[in-house]
């Protein structure tokens, strides 16, 4: 059985109106009962907290309340007949600053991609967030910022390794080369422009590694616990990251553009530089050459040569289409 609230103190008080106004805002229309079990008060006590609503508002401009609109206010005929509680003039307490379309826009794509993390998915808490996110922006944003992505198989399994703290089994097929079967000691879960890596201690290398989600098949946990805790997790792709070399060229005035990446000088020549960049996946370097506005040059490896010529060829098509619906 639920305890009696205990009387409230003059501080307690002060809290509760604090977070009263705010909360009946958000409500909207919420019964007394509901209302007093949320603050631990009983009934009698909320009707009176908020039949003083009625006296508390804004100063004028001689120090007190002069107008009405200054006020706050209550439907008092939905309180005195149905017990429900509505404030009907909020003393411009939404008028505070609002997210822009654009900037609501982009926290909702960043909520859609939290959304993929399985054990958030699952919580219903994003899809609250981006329902009072929408409500909280100037101007409607768009219904849809981000296709939604289904939380994967082996999304699902790295996640559940990670909070059960054991060790995953799969296959990883790295660029050119041969698929391998790797055990790995989950540290955490590495999400890069959109792309998942998994950070951990690989008992194939002895050492810790960071594997490319989309080259992991065949997921399975073990019943092997975590042991090695202790060791440093990696800071993005570096030295002892499962990652592939590309090797491209460009104007030396344009190195720059490189900023942020590992990367390691070949040669210099004419100006032009030869650098070679490491990174998680070579077919990424598609979007980095979009950067370069056609002055990079992917030399190597094959795959990121591919991956490049194809994602140009798709723009070009996307341009031939819009010349012919224009003739």
């Amino acid at each position: 059985m639920r305890p009696s609230p205990q009387p409230l103190l003059a501080a307690d008080r002060v809290r509760l109106y604090l977070t009263l106004v705010p909360y009946l805002i958000e409500r909207g229309q919420v019964t007394l009962d509901e209302a007093a079990a949320d603050f631990d008060v009983t009934p009698s006590e909320m009707r009176s907290m908020v039949e003083k609503l009625t006296v508390i508002g804004l100063p004028g401009d001689s120090g007190y309340w002069q107008l009405p609109q200054e006020m706050f206010d209550i439907d008092w005929d939905l309180l005195d007949e149905h017990d429900v509680i509505e404030i009907t003039n909020d003393v411009a307490l939404r008028r505070v600053p609002r997210f822009t379309a654009r900037e609501a826009a982009a926290l909702l794509a960043g909520l859609q991609m939290v959304a993929s993390v399985p054990a958030v998915s699952e919580s219903g808490l994003v899809s609250g967030l981006m329902a009072k996110l929408s409500r909280g922006s100037a101007d409607a944003p768009p219904d849809l910022v981000v296709a939604p992505v289904a939380v994967t198989e082996v999304q699902t399994a790295v996640s559940r390794a990670l909070h059960e703290g054991v060790a995953v089994r799969f296959t990883y097929q790295a660029p050119d080369a041969e698929p391998t079967k790797r055990t790995v000691d989950p540290m955490q879960i590495l999400i890069t422009n959109g792309q998942w890596y998994l950070q951990g201690w690989c008992h194939l290398r002895q050492a810790m590694r960071t594997f490319h989600l989309d080259r992991v098949s065949d997921p399975e946990l073990t019943d092997i616990a975590i042991t090695h805790r202790d060791v440093p997790v990696p800071e993005g792709f570096g030295q002892d990251a499962e990652t592939g070399r590309v090797t491209v060229r460009l104007p030396e005035r344009l190195a720059s553009l490189l900023d942020g990446f590992t990367r390691e000088e070949v040669s210099r020549s004419d100006g032009s530089l030869t650098v070679r960049l490491r990174m998680a996946d070579p077919r990424a370097i598609k979007r980095i050459a979009g950067r370069f506005g056609g002055a990079l040059e992917v030399l190597d490896p094959a795959v990121g040569r591919a991956a490049t010529r194809e994602w140009a060829e798709a723009g070009l098509a996307l341009y031939r289409a819009s010349d012919a619906s224009d003739v």
